[in-house]
């Protein structure tokens, strides 16, 4: 093989503008092989085991094959062709099946076994203690003490999985670009704000089209919904979202049964009653019984407030429309939800939009948590970048100048991008010879695009979700751990989104605004009565926006601790009527939203059996920033602290530690209750 194949290599500046499909494959085979070759010696090494040898090579047996897998999964992400998606499908087995025998390796589970029995291993403490009971942990679960026959099981499932689920990920992206809606009329678009509307004609214009281009995406999607009076073509886009992936080519439906089958044999496999208890037992909640009660108490506290709040929407409806208006379909309720939202605080979301331009929010972003957390983030030009919209920057420690890490910002939607918003790593650094080496991430976003000559004008949900995606990236970059294991989010699953969820409490602060928002055209601050208006606002409809997430979390885990498609049939089937109960308007009966839903089923495990971390974590952030409350949004003796008990800590104690360390005592769902006006059933 070629030399100069970039992926072989982990780079810092990773050559995006070198790396082609054909490096994929030749790369990925190659690094299997010398991890291969790294493992077998490992299991056969002579003489006494320490943890030098033994842990640590553990701990780095795998590195830059992660790091290529990394790269190409991104790029498949963001940036996909024909080609690329040909070669990522041909690696994905391969890793899964390399990385699936690790565990299964008996060679190695002697060795490890070997180090525990030693007098080092039994004197270990703290991060080192804990990655020892962790990876054993970890082994005796996904198979280690299994026979030869179930071990060969073990490994037919996770390369089954791996190969589906990755597909059920492609056949999502490829539904959600078959649809396009081309209005030749404008008469036919009343309502749309002109925001959307020159969007829509940049749309049309890029594809050589007259008139005003709509799809599935997001920033298209969104307005479409809320603001277009046309109640035909609401439903007909809504009906078109809520297909995706669930007839033709890309039918995801018969992938989800299998995933699910395959899941539950897995778990049985190793022990355990279901998926949900198999993949909680090593995170907070540890039991699927445990999840379901929080999710059940959380559905307690919220329901009346959910009834009431659809119940004031109907009326609203009859209130500009007669007594003889109907109750609101789905595709009305958001469109009536922004007339009623405006109507009782006078407050129209699109009138955010020229205060929250890009640049500004990015900028903002900066300034704010360079005050908390003692850090700085400076732009880097030139770098290999894979689209030229994408930004490279770098975090350094506001004292030391230390490089902590970097990080490439990809924010507007592409054709050959995925849906959502996220954040990845791409180097995971640990403690190397000259101190701690820096870590890599990326985040990304399908926001909306900057058209017309005026840059990116931002909705406050849009900035809310580029604070959060922030928040993983400094869990991330800021993380200062000895091995690479336990390091950022590599954290047990309903930990993970307190860094997130955390950060987007500073876009309801006004001091914050007055450094993320001011006028595109004019510089001027967002005004008092307009910040008033948001925050009056805040809190409407909590109820209905708690249970769908609260709905997700349900669904998620009858499908992995009840489900029998014996009894139960079809499980999208089974959702819909699970997800009836927190909906707001009848549900259709071509709702197939599990279908394309990329949280459950694009990955073999995610947030399968773990969508209520969501809720789970927002529990925590909502507690935890009570503390900045009480000290100051930006205090640095509170952010410091966050800082080192948080975000720098990653894995290395157990969570609910590091949460005391921050708070002193035990999270209080209160905190979150009361953020969303549902302590007293007082939501608006």
């Amino acid at each position: 093989m070629s030399p100069s194949n970039p992926l072989l290599e982990i780079q810092f500046r990773i050559p995006f503008d070198r790396i082609q499909a054909g490096h994929a494959e030749p790369a990925v085979d190659a690094l299997i092989a010398d991890a291969g070759e790294r493992l077998e010696a490992l299991a056969a090494m002579p003489g006494p085991r320490t943890f030098g040898n033994t842990m640590l090579a553990c701990d780095r047996l795998t590195e830059r094959l992660e790091s290529a897998l990394s790269v190409v999964r991104h790029l498949e992400s963001v940036a996909t062709t024909p080609e690329l998606r040909a070669a990522h499908n041909a690696i994905q087995p391969k890793a899964a099946a390399f990385f699936s025998n690790i565990p299964l390796h008996a060679g190695l589970w002697k060795a490890i076994k070997s180090y525990a029995e030693t007098a080092e291993a039994r004197a270990l403490r703290g991060p080192r203690r804990r990655f020892l009971d962790r990876t054993m942990e970890t082994f005796r679960r996904h198979g280690a003490d299994l026979d030869p026959a179930g071990k060969r099981r073990l490994e037919e499932i996770e390369v089954e999985l791996t190969t589906i689920t990755t597909r059920f990920s492609e056949n999502v992206l490829d539904s959600t670009n078959a649809f396009e809606l081309v209005i030749a009329g404008r008469e036919k678009l009343a309502g749309l704000p002109e925001t959307a509307l020159a969007a829509a004609r940049q749309s049309a214009a890029s594809k050589g089209l007259e008139g005003w281009r709509f799809t599935l995406q997001a920033p298209s999607f969104v307005p479409l919904m809320t603001y277009l009076d046309d109640a035909g073509l609401r439903e007909r886009v809504y009906r078109a979202y809520f297909a995706r992936a669930s007839s033709g080519e890309h039918d995801n439906r018969p992938l989800i049964g299998r995933i699910l089958e395959l899941r539950a044999e897995k778990a049985r496999l190793v022990g355990y009653a279901d998926f949900a208890d198999f993949a909680l037992a090593d995170r907070m909640a540890q039991t699927g019984d445990r999840a379901q009660k929080f999710v059940d108490d959380l559905c307690a506290r919220t329901e009346a407030a959910f009834l009431r709040e659809n119940e004031e929407l109907a009326a609203f409806r009859r209130s500009i429309e007669g007594p003889a208006a109907p109750p609101p379909r789905p595709w009305d309720v958001a469109y009536y939800s922004e007339k009623q939202r405006q109507a009782r605080y006078d407050f129209d979301e699109e009138a955010l939009r020229p205060y929250f331009p890009l640049p500004r929010v990015m900028e903002g972003l900066f300034a704010i948590y360079s005050r908390v957390f003692g850090i700085r983030v400076l732009e880097v030009p030139g770098v290999p970048v894979w689209d030229p919209a994408v930004r490279h920057f770098e975090i350094r420690d506001a004292a030391t100048a230390e490089l902590l890490g970097g990080f490439y910002a990809d924010f507007y939607p592409r054709e050959n991008k995925r849906g959502g918003a996220w954040m990845d790593f791409l180097i995971t650094g640990g403690a190397g010879p000259r101190g701690q080496e820096p870590h890599l991430g990326l985040i990304c976003g399908n926001l909306t695009p900057p058209v017309a000559g005026r840059p990116a004008l931002l909705t406050h949900d849009e900035v809310q979700t580029i604070f959060h995606e922030f928040g993983h990236l400094l869990h991330h970059c800021l993380s200062r751990t000895e091995l690479r294991s336990q390091s950022g989010t590599a954290v047990v699953w309903d930990f993970i989104e307190l860094p997130s969820q955390i950060l987007e409490n500073w876009c309801w602060e006004r001091e914050a605004l007055d450094l993320v928002a001011s006028h595109y055209e004019t510089g001027e601050p967002l005004p008092e009565d307009l910040v008033a208006k948001m925050k009056r606002a805040r809190t409407y409809r909590a109820a209905n926006g708690q249970m769908r997430q609260l709905g997700f979390s349900v669904a998620d885990l009858a499908l992995h601790r009840r489900y029998s498609p014996a009894t139960d049939g079809d499980p999208v089937a089974y959702t819909r009527a699970i997800l009836q109960r927190f909906s707001p308007a009848p549900l259709e009966a071509d709702h197939f939203m599990m279908a394309s839903f990329t949280h459950l089923f694009s990955d073999p495990v995610a947030y399968a059996a773990g969508y209520y971390s969501y809720k789970w974590a927002e529990v925590l952030d909502a507690d935890a920033f009570t503390r900045f409350r009480q000290e100051g949004i930006f205090s640095e003796r509170a952010g410091r602290e966050f800082r080192d008990a948080i975000l720098a800590t990653g894995d290395s104690e157990d969570p609910g530690a590091l949460f005391r360390r921050f708070m002193g005592r035990d999270p209080d769902p209160r905190a979150l209750l009361e953020r969303c006006g549902l302590v007293s059933g007082e939501a608006a």
